[in-house]
This record gives C-alpha cells, sequence and structure tokens, in this order.
C-alpha cells in the first residue's frame, strides 16, 4: 500500500509565492505553440507516408526509420549538449535558434527527392528539435510552483498532441487541394507531400521572432535556490559536444585517461558488431540484405554508444548531476519506464493514419477531421487530466506521479488492440480517441517526476536525459518495430502495431522499482548531492 507524503525536505517542495503571475501563464502559452508547431513539423509524416513511400520507392520499415530513427537519435544527441547550454545560458534565445533552424528544415524536406535527402532533411529537423524542451522544461520550472508543476509540463506536453492531431488536418488538406490543382505537379514540380512540408515549415520562422521577446526568469529562484549565472555557457557545451558526438567522443575519453579511452573504444567495437549482426539477422525487414549494416542500427548504435560516452564523461566531470540521473535508479526507472509506454505510443500514433488509409480507403482529409482533430482533443484531454491527477496523488504520496505513468502503459492496451482489429470505421475513430486519451496521461506526470529528482541546475541535463528514453527506447524503436514486422508480413500494419505490446511487462517491472525507489530518492535528495560533492547547499 502506498504511504502518505508526510516528509517535504527537497527543493521540489521549498516554499513558493501562493499566487502565480499572469505573466507565467502567458509566458506558458507562447511555449504550448512552440511545442504545437514542434508536433507538427515532427508528426505531418504521418499523413503523408503512404505517398512518400509510393513516390521513393520505399518500404514501411524505411519509413518507420525516418519518422523514429533518424529523427530520435539526432534529436536525443544533441539535446545533450544543449540541455547542458540550457543550464548555462539563456533559453529564450536558445529556443529561438532551435525553432528556426527545425523550420527551415522542415521545408526543405518539401524539396527531396530521395530517401537520402528525406534522412538528411529529418536529422536536421532533430536537432532543431532538441532545443526546444531541455528550455521548455526548466523555464517551465522557474515560472511555476512545485505544487502546479505537473500541472504546467501536462499543459507544455498538450502541444505533443495538439501538433500531432493538427498534423494531420494540415497535411492531408493541403495535399488534397494541392494534387487536385496540380495533378501533373505544381511548381518546382513539387507533389503535394512536398507543398505539406513547405507549408507547416515556414510559418515557424514567423513565430521565432514572438518567442524571442519572452522574458528569462531568475534560475531557481522560484525554489529558494537561486543559482547564478554561469560565466563561460558555451564552454560547458562545447565539452559536452566532445562527450556526445563521434568521433570527438574518442578525443574525450582519451582526455580523461588510459582506462577510459579503453573502455570507449571496446563500447564502439561492441556497438558496432551487434549493428552488423542484428543486420544479417534481420536484414531491413523487406528481404533486403544489401548494406553490411542497415541504416536503423548505423544508426542506433550511433545514439547508444554516444550515450555511453556522455554518461562517462558526466560522471567524471560532474559527478553530483551523474549521481542524481544515471547514478539514480529512481531516477531510471521512472524514465526508462515512461520511456516504454513511448514505445507503443508512438507506434500507434504514428501507422494509424496511413493503417486507416491502406484498410478502410479514406481519404487523407477526411481522416484529418475525422482522426487528426479529435486526436489532438484526447491528447490535451488525457495529458491535462493526467498532469492533474499526477498532482494531486502528489501531495498524498511520494509516489504518486508514477501511479499515473503506470496507468499509461496498462490503460490502452484493451483499445490498441480492438483499434488495429476492428473492422469498424467507426469504431476505430472511437477507440483512436480513446487510446490516445489513456496514452498521454502518463507524460506530464513521468515529466515533473524526472524534474523533482534533481537540483535546479541539473534540470536542463534531466531532460535531455528524460528524452533520451522517450526517443532512443520509445520514438526510435516502436515505430520502427511496427514498420519491421509489418514490411516482413506483407505491409500487414495492424501485425506490426501490435508487435509492440510486447514490452508491456517490462515497463511494468520497471515502474514497479520506481515506485518504491522514488519516495526514498526524493527525501534523500539534498544529502546525496552533497555526499557527491555539490556545494551551496
Amino acid at each position: 500500500m502506498p504511504t502518505p507524503q508526510t516528509e517535504q525536505t527537497t527543493p521540489e517542495v521549498a516554499p513558493a509565492p501562493d499566487t502565480v503571475p499572469a505573466y507565467s501563464w502567458y509566458a506558458l502559452s507562447v511555449l504550448v505553440l512552440i511545442y504545437i508547431l514542434n508536433f507538427v513539423d515532427r508528426q505531418i509524416l504521418s499523413i503523408l507516408a503512404n505517398d512518400i513511400k509510393a513516390d521513393l520507392n520505399l518500404s514501411d520499415a524505411d519509413l518507420g526509420f525516418l519518422y523514429g530513427t533518424a529523427f530520435a537519435v539526432f534529436y536525443a544527441l544533441f539535446g545533450i549538449p544543449l540541455g547542458k547550454l540550457a543550464d548555462s545560458w539563456h533559453r529564450v534565445r536558445l529556443m529561438t535558434i532551435g525553432l528556426a533552424l527545425w523550420s527551415l528544415m522542415t521545408a526543405v524536406s518539401g524539396f527531396a527527392r530521395n530517401g537520402a535527402a528525406l534522412t538528411v532533411a529529418r536529422i536536421g529537423v532533430g536537432v532543431g528539435e532538441a532545443t526546444a524542451s531541455p528550455s521548455a522544461y526548466s523555464l517551465i520550472s522557474d515560472y511555476f510552483p512545485a505544487r502546479l508543476r505537473a500541472t504546467a509540463l501536462a499543459i507544455y506536453s498538450s502541444g505533443l498532441y495538439i501538433g500531432g492531431g493538427i498534423s494531420l488536418l494540415i497535411g492531408g488538406l493541403v495535399v488534397e487541394n494541392w494534387n487536385a490543382a496540380f495533378p501533373d505537379g505544381g511548381p518546382l514540380g513539387m507533389a503535394g507531400w512536398q507543398a505539406a512540408f513547405v507549408a507547416v515549415g515556414l510559418p515557424g520562422l514567423l513565430l521565432a521572432i514572438w518567442v524571442l521577446t519572452l522574458r528569462e526568469p531568475v534560475r531557481g529562484e522560484i525554489d529558494n535556490m537561486p543559482t547564478p549565472s554561469d560565466p563561460h555557457p558555451f564552454r560547458g557545451f562545447t565539452n559536452e559536444l566532445f562527450t556526445v558526438i563521434p568521433p570527438f567522443t574518442i578525443i574525450g575519453a582519451a582526455r580523461r585517461g588510459v582506462g577510459a579511452l579503453a573502455l570507449n573504444l571496446l563500447t564502439l567495437a561492441v556497438v558496432g558488431l551487434l549493428g552488423l549482426f542484428l543486420t544479417a539477422w534481420l536484414g531491413s525487414g523487406d528481404g533486403s540484405f544489401i548494406k553490411p549494416i542497415s541504416d536503423q542500427w548505423l544508426f542506433l548504435g550511433v545514439g547508444y554508444y554516444s550515450v555511453f560516452s556522455f554518461a562517462s564523461a558526466l560522471r567524471t566531470r560532474d559527478l553530483p548531476t551523474f549521481r542524481l540521473t544515471w547514478g539514480s535508479p529512481a531516477f531510471l526507472c521512472t524514465i526508462l519506464g515512461y520511456g516504454l509506454v513511448s514505445f507503443m505510443s508512438y507506434a500507434s500514433s504514428y501507422w494509424s493514419a496511413p493503417y486507416a488509409e491502406r484498410v478502410f480507403e479514406v481519404s487523407k482529409a477526411d481522416l484529418g477531421w475525422w482522426l487528426g482533430a479529435p486526436s489532438a482533443l484526447a491528447g490535451f484531454l488525457g495529458v491535462i487530466g493526467g498532469g492533474r491527477v499526477a498532482d494531486y496523488l502528489y501531495e498524498r504520496y511520494a509516489a504518486g506521479r508514477i501511479y499515473v505513468v503506470m496507468f499509461g502503459l496498462l490503460a490502452p492496451i484493451p483499445a490498441v488492440l480492438i483499434l488495429y482489429t476492428t473492422t469498424n470505421l467507426v469504431l476505430f475513430f472511437v477507440l483512436a480517441f480513446v487510446a490516445q486519451v489513456l496514452t498521454a496521461s502518463a507524460l506530464g506526470a513521468a515529466a515533473a517526476a524526472s524534474q523533482a529528482l534533481v537540483l535546479p541546475r541539473m534540470r536542463g541535463v534531466a531532460t535531455a536525459t528524460f528524452f533520451l528514453a522517450t526517443t532512443l527506447v520509445g520514438l526510435a524503436l516502436g515505430p520502427y518495430t511496427a514498420g519491421y514486422v509489418s514490411a516482413a508480413n506483407g505491409d500487414d500494419l495492424a501485425k506490426g502495431v501490435l508487435a509492440t505490446l510486447w514490452v508491456t511487462p517490462i515497463g511494468f517491472v520497471l515502474l514497479v522499482a520506481a515506485i518504491k525507489l522514488v519516495p526514498e530518492a526524493g527525501r534523500s535528495l539534498i544529502q546525496r548531492a552533497k555526499d557527491a560533492g555539490e556545494t551551496g547547499l
């Protein structure tokens, strides 16, 4: 049985103002708008998938790679140094630069003529979007007191689902209207799916100007732990690049000593051999075994090797942050547990539009109205409701937020099982709405739970680490797994998506462990930071 949370000793629950300034809510609304555009640009690939597949001669496994791995690996890797920069530099400026970059690269996607060009553009989108959440999570934690932080993070996170839903609507309308107006190709020979990329990318360049006007709050002040500005913010960013971006990771390891270099090279060799083995064993999902190592395992191998390099360097250079993130079983179980929630949810949400278009022969415009728009509402309701429940439970139980994450793991399974087996179109749309509500409930709770386990100065890195789980576990593997299984079984998307449910028992074990570990981790936060060498507490 859960025990009431009676001892309040962490920075998460330090005294804070009873009222929240109106400007905090205004700033949050702007951050939500940024996140909406973030996911419009990211998720639009879903409604365009079948057209891209036909025009560029790709497989379902390729589509899963483009949506998931090609984006996710670079989003995750650059999220680490950019998370460090968010902890030391002007967060509003960082987000503005990132917004302009990912919007430009989304527009560039519209000029792709093959899978390789689209992959490069998706990498650029991933790098730009890596600035958003580390900056936003850190800003929100300084705009709002602890008692409202899960709610505020949930409101911000609603942009994920609103943007994802709107992307289907906008993409469907642009494609169908463009193709109707230019059946033989429009200006510059662009097809409808290419015009859709340009249409959603360009507005972000204008939004970046507005974002630049936001005020930067004092870091940690709302928790009575004001943190002075870093006089050399880009020094840490540059150092992080040497810890996470190959081949600079080898130089970074050499700087730490012969032992660190040997371990780094051994890890690189093991990851490379594993990639070769997986390619030889699994191929590309469509019977192709042409490449020595497939793009999926090459990109993912680079990602996991880079994460290892980063964690090893962090332990040497910032032991307190390492101990409260990578060295904390409570933190790891929380983020990996949610990572497996996202493994299933990313696969289901990404493939729902291509599945409905193929199985029910629904037009893109109709999918936008009946799948995209309800999906936006469902995600909003789910993430806001989950955030409010998480805050309510947190006031009563130290692990209250983790119970909401567990709900988000288990509750959607029956809906997804029926969703991808029903022959009734109306039931498909209804269950897509229900599944979105249920999976969305976990995000705000997981984000707030992970933020509560670190000090204010560590929030950007903690957020980047949190998104390593959601991207390198959830986004990089979930959609690809579904696409791979589909391609290997004659383009059977139902079988592909349902194959992702096998991770449920693993997620359940991780979250049970988190429920046991989080209360003590919260109570001992300050002491563990001091024991690791943190000063000024």
